[in-house]
């Protein structure tokens, strides 16, 4: 089955500001926090946010206090206004785009022309809009309403920023024809246009459409009628319960869209079900086979073995032929921390990988065994080589298990950071130092106690290989990040400068053991490892482009690099 994401769904520029100004402000502030009406049109995030503390008001009281934030829709001046007055601190959340509509209807208002806005009556931006306009003030939802106003000498015509386009066109014919000294601004999102328009080219190349987002949410209503303009059977869902499998798991082709106000975390569930429609059709052989790989991902398995091939490739590379020791003590020590990780973070799972949340949950009991029995015998196997090599993966560990304590007293107020996952990148950058000890410093250091020209050039490499994976996932879970309050990297620096910063980082480690080759650092055999960078940077690609969202398949295909970074090592130092 072929399965093809709109790159337009999910958050718009605005919406994903207002939910960010809404999840920042409930992290950082004790007092009541409210928003004026729903933040954003889709129930999954409201019901979040409620969770987060964030009750709805929709009057302004005469007194109160805390802090209400502004929706993204926007509201009428005099409520914003009347809010300060009543005592609140107000934080405007409203969209960019919305308040440029605003600016200019306040504007040409004051000039005392006549106000058209085209959109609907009941919606809250129309509402808002219509608190700059002054008294002549209109709105029309049709040609025939459009028909049914007086004449102005002056008038402007604006639009709602999520109108449906087709029918703004036909407004925008009507005013040339009857009153073409209208002025009309296109005010229509441009991120609503390329919604619709890859909606429409979306429908006419696969065999259905599912259009994801809150049932009460206009641009994701006209989405719906754009998918079914084209002849298209479409589905309008708020989340995976709405699917309809029979009926999909028969067609060839499946494309979803999502309205502006719809999370990455409800698409990645969209996605993740109609992924596995496949495989139910498959031979019993082969489901099985699909069964396990499942497992060895949930249990960390599979990423301990990429941790074990990575050691195998790196003690190779030092001239450790002896390797199998340190090969099952990097297995046995990410098996370990991994698996604690994810008893102890099932919290922001539920929305980043929510299967895995419910595997951890249903499982705990074994898992925490799992995760103790790896750990203790990690520290086994590094005491027969050992007391120095002992102590440092017990150093490890305990650092390790201190990541989510808090350390520092809250009588310490001038501090910020009481625990090591408060620090913002924290977690990327131990998760790189853990890996790079264990699979390339350890075994030198055990083996040979003392670290050798190869080292340097091993450890970077490896590094970075283990930062672009780590620091990838946190930019697939960064909305679940952001909800309880982790400051990952993407977080602290943008997802946009995040990406950038794992591609070239991929360009410069593509050519980096050649480069080290060259010098003699490594063999010059060892330049085979840029395809595992090159595959890297595909895989990158490609979930930019929506071809791979969060899912079981983009999960397996980064863990397998690790795999095929001890495949290639095998390679070259059986035939060099």
């Amino acid at each position: 089955m072929k399965i093809m994401i709109a790159k337009t769904a999910g958050f718009c520029m605005g919406v994903r500001r207002a939910v960010d100004i809404a999840l920042d402000a409930s992290n950082r502030i004790d007092e009541p926090i409210y928003s004026f009406g729903p933040l954003i049109h889709n129930p999954q995030v409201l019901s979040l946010l409620k969770e987060k503390g964030l009750a709805v008001i929709d009057q302004v009281p005469d007194k109160g206090s805390g802090t209400v934030i502004i929706r993204a829709h926007g509201v009428p001046p005099d409520k914003i206004k009347g809010l300060e007055k009543a005592g609140y601190n107000v934080i405007d959340a409203t969209c960019p785009r919305v308040i440029k509509v605003q600016t200019i209807i306040k504007k040409h208002s004051s000039q005392g022309e006549a106000i058209i806005i085209v959109g609907d009556h009941d919606h809250p931006e129309v509402t808002g809009l219509l608190g700059y306009a002054g008294e002549r003030k209109y709105v029309v939802d049709s040609l025939e309403s459009m028909d049914n106003l007086p004449v102005f000498d002056k008038a402007i015509i604006v639009a709602q920023t999520t109108q449906n386009i087709h029918f703004f066109n036909r407004v925008k014919e009507w005013s040339n024809k009857r009153a073409p000294h209208y002025t009309i601004f296109n005010t229509i999102c441009d991120s609503t246009e390329k919604r619709q328009a890859e909606a429409s080219r979306l429908a006419e190349s696969v065999d259905a459409v599912i259009v994801v987002g809150g049932f009460n949410s206009g641009n994701t209503r006209r989405l719906a009628e754009v998918a079914k303009e084209a002849g298209k059977p479409s589905f309008h869902v708020e989340d995976e319960t709405g699917l309809d499998m029979s009926y999909l798991s028969e067609v060839e082709s499946i494309g979803i869209t999502a309205g502006a106000s719809t999370p990455n975390w409800v698409i990645n569930n969209i996605y993740r079900k109609i992924e596995t429609l496949p495989y139910k059709k498959l031979k019993r052989w082969h489901h099985a086979v699909l069964s396990i790989q499942r497992i060895l991902l949930m249990t960390n398995i599979y990423v301990a073995i990429g941790a074990g091939c990575l050691t195998y490739a790196s003690s190779k590379l030092q001239g450790i032929d002896n390797n199998l020791s340190y090969i099952m003590i990097a297995f046995l020590y990410v098996l370990s921390m991994h698996t604690f990780n994810n008893l102890i973070e099932t919290k922001a799972d539920r929305y980043n990988n929510p299967d895995r949340a419910f595997f951890y949950q249903k499982n705990f009991f074994l898992m925490a065994c799992l995760a103790v029995t790896a750990g203790g015998a990690g520290l086994l196997t590094a005491y027969t080589k050992g007391l120095i090599p002992f102590l440092i993966l017990l150093a490890m560990s305990i650092m390790g298990g201190m990541y989510n304590l808090k350390l520092v007293p809250e009588r310490f107020s001038l501090v910020n950071y009481r625990r090591i996952k408060d620090i913002p990148g924290s977690k990327t950058i131990l998760i790189v130092l853990a890996w790079g000890v264990a699979t390339s410093l350890f075994p030198v250091i055990s083996a040979k106690g003392a670290l050798n020209t190869s080292t340097f050039s091993v450890l970077i490499w490896a590094m970075g290989i283990v930062f672009v994976r780590t620091a990838f996932f946190d930019i697939l879970d960064m909305q679940g990040d952001r909800i309880v309050g982790r400051e990952t990297l993407p977080i602290f620096l943008g997802e946009q400068k995040t990406r950038a910063l794992l591609k070239k980082l991929l360009v410069f480690l593509s050519v980096l053991p050649l480069l080290f080759g060259l010098f003699g650092l490594l063999p010059f055999s060892a330049a085979i490892l840029f395809i595992v960078p090159v595959l890297l940077f595909l895989i990158i690609i490609a979930n930019e482009n929506r071809k791979l969202l969060p899912g079981f398949r983009l999960v397996f295909l980064v863990e397998t690099g690790f795999v095929l970074i001890g495949m290639l090592a095998f390679l070259i130092f059986t035939f060099s």
